[in-house]
């Protein structure tokens, strides 16, 4: 079917006439597409309507190209929030199943720092162009981008021309390359670690931290299928949310009250200016830094939750509030 139309007739009067034209059907669906059989010169020959290849989108007339951008500021910082994902939940639960018992904690936090940072450089090295740490991208224009199998048309109501492609290639798949990559990486490197150093804890203790990515890692890969388009566009507000909330409830845990209770312990400072960095990751996602001027100076809002908290500690002890509430009786 060809793209173009011929030359234009001319009747016995030298008078233009109209080109002959190949007629289309239309190209139903948002998603669907004509891909490009062949090219000669100027003029482009089409397939029939249907689903694009892998690494391609449809234009505004139906014609399926391919993805020659790059992703820019914002499309960086959610794969580096998908990324911080199983790291951050490596070292939550590293933590919760250490505790005090073994002094191997640190060397676990670590190992899970290189099986992210290798993943995630594995990841990008096969994606297209192979080899490179740069990949191309489609843009992402709307919501519905994420959800292409929800808009394959049916023309007869009868019939579904199934359109579904990544029209956001490839920020929806690469995510469950790497989360590939970080599962495979933890069951080669974690084990034989854990085994050598963990001595203080028990042999039904050492490999908890291990059992429980065996379960985030499907929970994470449903999330991304399922709500990637809804994550791209909130996890600026879902990072500053959960970083508040984890803040608040670690220092409430810890009993800080002042910051002398901050300054006592090392722990307590490392988990201080990790929150600090998820809060300042938080809002460069949401500004874009697009306007230095104006949203550099936002970042002098990181601390104030903390000093927000250890300034008012002492106004919400549950034991003064219980002895006022006594007096007041």
């Amino acid at each position: 079917v060809s793209g173009r139309a011929g030359p234009e007739r001319r009747g016995n009067a030298g008078c233009a006439l109209p080109a002959a034209v190949d007629i289309q059907p239309a190209c139903l669906g948002l998603y669907c597409g004509r891909t490009v059989l062949s090219v000669n010169g100027s003029v482009e020959t089409y397939g029939d309507c249907g689903v694009c290849p892998r690494g391609q989108r449809t234009d505004d007339n139906k014609i399926c190209r391919e993805c020659m951008g790059s992703p820019d500021r914002y499309d960086w910082l959610y794969l580096g929030f998908m990324a911080m994902l199983p790291l951050v939940l490596h070292w939550f639960f590293i933590e919760w199943y250490s505790g005090k018992k073994s002094s191997s904690a640190l060397l676990q936090h670590v190992t899970a720092l290189f099986e992210c940072s290798v993943a995630a450089i594995v990841t990008l090295l096969v994606s297209d162009p192979v080899g490179s740490l740069h990949i191309r991208s489609c843009k992402v224009k709307k919501l519905s981008d994420w959800y292409t199998m929800l808009y394959n048309p049916s023309p007869d109501y009868i019939t579904t021309v199934h359109c579904t492609h990544e029209a956001v290639y490839p920020l929806y798949t690469i995510v469950f390359i790497y989360y590939a990559f970080c599962l495979v990486l933890m069951m080669l490197l974690r084990p034989l670690l854990v085994k050598k150093i963990a001595c203080g804890l028990g042999k039904s203790d050492r490999f908890k931290s291990i059992y429980a990515a065996l379960y985030f890692f499907p929970i994470l890969t449903v999330l991304q299928a399922v709500g990637g388009g809804l994550l791209y566009y909130a996890f600026p507000y879902i990072i500053l949310v959960l970083s508040l909330v984890t803040l608040a409830v670690y220092m409430s845990a810890s009993e800080v009250e002042s910051f002398k209770d901050l300054l006592v312990r090392k722990k307590r400072l490392v988990v201080l200016f990790s929150h600090w960095l998820l809060h300042a990751y938080g809002i460069i996602s949401i500004s874009k830094l697009d306007k230095l001027e104006q949203d550099l100076p936002l970042l002098a809002l990181v601390p104030a939750p903390a000093l927000f908290y250890v300034l008012t500690a002492k106004y919400t002890e549950p034991s003064r509030i219980l002895s006022e509430g006594g007096n007041g009786h």
